[in-house]
């Protein structure tokens, strides 16, 4: 089967790596060189993207900030539907989904321009945050404003609504945690157990699976929500979802912060933790593959931000799977993630508080 990957950045290479493994012939398109890439080479091929596509049996995406022309380029061979993925890159569709299926979300408004945000600014009386439609991550494209902060209001909506966004209430949560999971095309759906993270400065620090830490029935409803979500967009493989933890003890539940629909950061501990990552169980949902029952060790996630090198005491520890880039360093830039068999979850946040200093340098 052959395979093309929109996108040759890491999450591009690693999905290449499980379809060599599974046998299936793979090439990457560079949506900012424009050019058709192999596995682990830097220099283009001698393709078109119109010839990759004749060449490709499905086109699956590496990361979801893609451009409505280059989704209707590709849209014969996309794994799910042309509009559906449209809905899931614009984050004012992706909350409307959320709302038409039931799926709690924080309340929400979208604004065209900076004239309409800066009226719902105005009208906010709590706290909010203010997110671009379409890109952003790790904390760009994002803004937070108080009703009591001294911030100038123009000068937010001038800067905040050069593009069009949502502004969304601001949620007193307990805990972020994620679900990554597959579905098939024959309706089959896999998910690992809930993630829980830990962003410092809007970047994911570091990832805990595993270790029971969070209340069991947040399972199940956040496996209802995934089911429900990709089953209403007829989605074939690894998506996740990011969720805030609100409320306390039986009563706790689940308010959807994102919806990424591809392989995501907080499933890289899948790489060490389970026996099927979250690459390689992607490459099973898009090949028309059965989904294998997903098995699950304690795993944290740790991932190196901005430094120039992962310490070669990581490299050489038995129970730590280090994984590099090879990209350039800078402050907050993800440039590779650590792996850590771990016990449970105090043992997770002592490695964490151990090693998260020393491989992340988030800003000068």
């Amino acid at each position: 089967m052959n395979v093309l990957v929109l996108g040759d950045g890491q999450l591009g290479q690693m999905l290449g790596h499980a379809a060599i493994q599974q046998g299936v012939n793979y090439l990457l398109y560079s949506t900012r060189e424009n050019c058709i890439k192999g596995l682990a080479h830097s220099q283009p091929l001698a393709l078109s993207l119109e010839q990759a596509l004749a060449w490709a049996d499905v086109v699956t995406w590496e990361f979801e900030h893609l451009a409505e022309a280059l989704v209707d380029t590709c849209a014969e061979k996309l794994v799910i539907d042309a509009e559906h993925l449209k809905r899931l890159i614009d984050r004012r569709s992706q909350k409307q989904l959320c709302d038409e299926l039931n799926i709690p979300t924080s309340a929400w408004q979208a604004y065209a321009n900076a004239d309409e945000l800066a009226q719902c600014i105005e009208q906010r009386q709590q706290a909010c945050v203010i997110k671009s439609a379409k890109g952003g991550y790790d904390g760009k494209g994002q803004w937070r404003w108080r009703p009591d902060a001294s911030q100038d209001k123009q000068q937010l909506a001038s800067e905040a609504g050069v593009r069009a966004g949502i502004v969304e209430d601001m949620i007193d949560f307990n805990c972020e945690v994620s679900i990554v999971g597959a579905r098939s095309e024959h309706g089959q759906h896999r998910c690992y157990p809930l993630t829980l993270n830990h962003h410092d400065n809007g970047i994911l620090s570091y990832s805990v699976a595993g270790t029971q830490s969070v209340a069991a029935h947040l399972q199940a409803l956040a496996e209802q929500h995934f089911a429900a979500l990709t089953d209403a967009l007829d989605y074939v493989g690894v998506l996740a979802i990011e969720f805030f933890v609100v409320g306390d003890g039986d009563q706790q539940y689940l308010m959807v912060n994102e919806v990424a629909p591809r392989v995501h950061n907080s499933g890289h501990w899948t790489m060490q933790g389970s026996n099927c990552d979250q690459f390689a169980l992607h490459m099973h949902a898009i090949t028309g593959r059965h989904l294998p029952e997903l098995l699950a060790a304690p795993t944290l996630m740790v991932n190196v931000i901005g430094v120039a090198e992962i310490p070669e005491v990581l490299w050489e520890a038995a129970a730590v799977d280090c994984h590099w880039y090879g990209k350039q360093a800078r402050p907050g830039r993800k440039v590779g993630h650590v792996n850590f068999m771990i016990d449970d979850q105090a043992r997770a946040e002592k490695i964490a508080s151990q090693w998260a200093p020393e491989l992340q340098k988030l800003a000068d």
